[in-house]
């Protein structure tokens, strides 16, 4: 058997490279196998697991056992024991729950791909959250805002008599990585997806993912009863209110008996929430939570939340959050962005974090690239999440949700290094200890570089280390040391310092976050400015307050620092400024030169495609540097070092570009024309 199977994989190894087009994800492996799986029980997901393995599963035959034992109790319904017996002749999976054998099914695959010896196994597996979530910022005319991979993939329209192949596949990978839930609209709400006609729509996309263990979460619009149920008002407090979301919560699960529950963003940006009838979020949030209570179901209560106040913004969740510690139900988590301002490319963990202790919290990552380039630059994230969880203990968090990066696009989410990101999200949410540079070689591994070549080893190696350095590549060429919140307006792809809009709110525009003068630039949050650095735990509010211990990577988003301050590097923030500006230029052509190197291992279809968005990101890089140097300098009032390198833009040009709003066709490319 085995001189059988080592001569199958020889066979893998001679065969070229063929065209893909990454519409198969890391789900890469051949359909063709017939192994010999095993089940003591039937039902749509362990049918759905056992289906898989006999897809892809190239080994022993695999036993599927539904059993509950003090094992399998111990490692919950979602966990699973896989272990191989009589020599490696036999595989077991067993689990106290049907989703923990269909993650433990996708385990075994994942292991075949990623070349691990499966002939001697004893994992035991657990995820560390219950909830670990996508939420889906798409919108009902199907347009996904902050979303760069083409158009929603929910057909609105023909849902739910036709249904679309990839609702199955979304399913499938989202299964794979141990996704378990998803919230399948903006949470810049309408009220028509409470509406019958829609709950029908939603209804059929529940019955799809069901086999695949995930379960549908809607985002609503907290004026629901007043827009959908002509109610005078929304006041959570109002008897007629809560009768309606009680009966409105009957009608749901009547239709979909495993929803989860509801996602709110309430009295943010706009959106009507509990406050507009002088209730608390607490108060609004419990009523929600008490008509999903009888079904199990939960509320997700966002504290991204901002008002036009004198305070800093960075402040705004802590102060109107914190005081309400231990005033939510029980099946209420509140969902707190990573950092405290808005997925900025580096921003230091939201100090609501660990200040309510007396509340379960979860944390809201952006997978999608909102604030990084969107899908046209290489940012791998998962070190970005990573530092998250240097900060916050993962066991101090009940959930973990990720804004997908999701669409229409044949390749899913417009970048082939993008799926990198859904998959590191998904790990992360199941072992937030792994490793990013493990998840990087998982990913790598069953999406580029065949595992048992010996010849991709060293190619995979090199795209592995660009992965690990593109976020902070990204950092140094967009916003380094602390610097945030320069983007254009509207769109927040390219650079725009020095952006000026009459009537708009401060804390929307550039200068309310760099305050740029000619004495220094950066944001004074110390105990001398807005005090923000009063809200973290005290040994940290030791280390920002100070600007001579505060850490390079933070400096201008705590301190207001003189241009000629000294860093920790040894620089001065001018000089400092420069040279990670230029680092990062420099990382990105590097960049290009190590994807060049895998062109013998890579097919022609996705390496011509990410050759393509390197080159776009080199001119973005050039781009961020050239206008934030070349305005920084006109305050600063010193030169840019002999060694790096002349801008190539002038400042009075790069003021003059205008891209349009909502316009996510290649923005260089556009760029570029207008100047010509």
């Amino acid at each position: 058997m085995k001189k059988l199977l080592s001569f199958i994989w020889m066979l893998c190894l001679l065969i070229p490279a063929s065209a893909e087009d990454g519409s198969r994800l890391w789900l890469r492996y051949t359909t063709d196998g017939q192994a010999n799986v095993t089940c003591n029980r039937q039902s749509p997901i362990v049918d759905a697991a056992a289906a898989e393995l006999r897809k892809g599963w190239k080994g022993a035959p695999v036993a599927l056992t539904l059993i509950r034992n003090k094992e399998t109790r111990a490692l919950g319904e979602e966990g699973f024991r896989l272990s191989t017996s009589d020599e490696g002749r036999k595989i077991s999976i067993t689990s106290a729950g049907e989703r923990g054998l269909l993650y433990g099914a996708f385990h075994l695959l994942r292991l075949q791909e990623t070349g691990a010896d499966w002939a001697r196994l004893d994992i035991k597996e657990s995820p560390a959250y219950d909830l670990r979530i996508l939420n889906h910022w798409d919108n009902l005319d199907r347009s996904v805002e902050r979303g760069y991979a083409g158009r929603s993939l929910w057909e609105w329209d023909a849902l739910p008599s036709t249904l679309s192949d990839r609702y199955a596949e979304y399913a499938r990978a989202n299964a794979s990585i141990g996704i378990n839930g998803t919230v399948i609209n903006n949470v810049n709400a309408s009220s028509r997806i409470l509406s019958a006609e829609y709950l029908e729509k939603v209804k059929a996309l529940a019955d799809i993912f069901r086999p695949y263990g995930i379960r549908v979460y809607l985002s609503i619009n907290f004026a629901s009863p007043m827009q959908l149920g002509g109610l005078p008002t929304a006041d959570p407090l109002d008897k007629q209110v809560i009768a309606w979301w009680k009966e409105k919560a009957r009608e749901i699960y009547r239709l979909i008996p495993d929803f989860g529950g509801f996602l709110v963003k309430a009295n943010s940006e706009g959106q009507p929430g509990p406050c507009d009838f002088g209730r608390s979020h607490a108060e609004g949030a419990n009523m929600l939570a008490d008509a999903v209570k009888p079904y199990k179901g939960i509320i997700m209560w966002r504290a991204f939340v901002y008002s036009p106040s004198d305070a800093d913004r960075a402040k705004q969740a802590y102060l109107e959050f914190q005081p309400l510690d231990g005033q939510f139900r029980n099946n209420v988590i509140v969902q707190i962005k990573n950092g405290p301002v808005d997925f900025q490319p580096r921003e230091p963990y939201s100090p609501l974090f660990g200040a309510m202790p007396a509340t379960a919290q979860m944390v809201e990552f952006q997978i999608t690239q909102e604030y990084l380039g969107f899908s046209y630059h290489l940012a791998y994230l998962a070190p970005m999440w990573k530092e998250f969880f240097n900060f916050v203990p993962h066991a101090s968090l009940k959930a973990m949700a990720g804004v997908a990066n999701i669409g229409t696009d044949t390749n899913w989410c417009g970048h082939h290094f993008a799926q990198s990101n859904w998959y590191a999200f998904g790990r992360l949410a199941w072992n937030p200890e792994l490793s990013s540079e493990a998840i990087a070689d998982e990913w790598l591994a069953q999406t580029f570089f065949n595992a048992r070549n010996q010849q991709h080893i060293p190619a995979a190696h090199k795209v592995r280390q660009m992965m690990m350095q593109s976020r902070e590549a990204v950092v140094d060429y967009m916003m380094p040391i602390g610097l945030h919140h320069l983007f254009a307006w509207g769109h927040h792809y390219g650079p725009e310092p020095w952006c000026a809009i009459p009537g708009a709110r401060p804390d929307w525009l550039p200068s309310y976050y760099h305050k740029a003068d000619k004495e220094g630039v950066g944001f004074d949050r110390s105990r001398n400015g807005s005090n923000a650095t009063a809200q973290y735990p005290d040994s940290l509010r030791r280390l920002y307050d100070d600007i001579r211990t505060c850490p390079d990577e933070y400096l201008l988003w705590f301190h207001h620092a003189p241009w000629q301050h000294v860093m920790q590097s040894g620089r001065t923030v001018w000089d400092e400024l420069c040279h990670r500006y230029d680092r990062g230029v420099q990382q990105v052509r590097n960049f290009q030169k190590i994807w060049a190197e895998t062109e013998e291992f890579i097919d022609a279809e996705r390496f011509e495609a990410v050759q393509s968005r390197l080159s776009i990101q080199a001119r973005d890089a050039v781009w961020w540097k050239d206008a934030c140097l070349l305005y920084f300098m006109e305050y600063s009032d010193m030169r840019i070092p002999y060694d790096i390198e002349r801008p190539i833009h002038r400042l009075d040009d790069l003021k003059r570009v205008k891209l349009p709003i909502g316009n996510h066709e290649c923005p260089t490319e556009q760029m570029l024309n207008e100047r010509r």
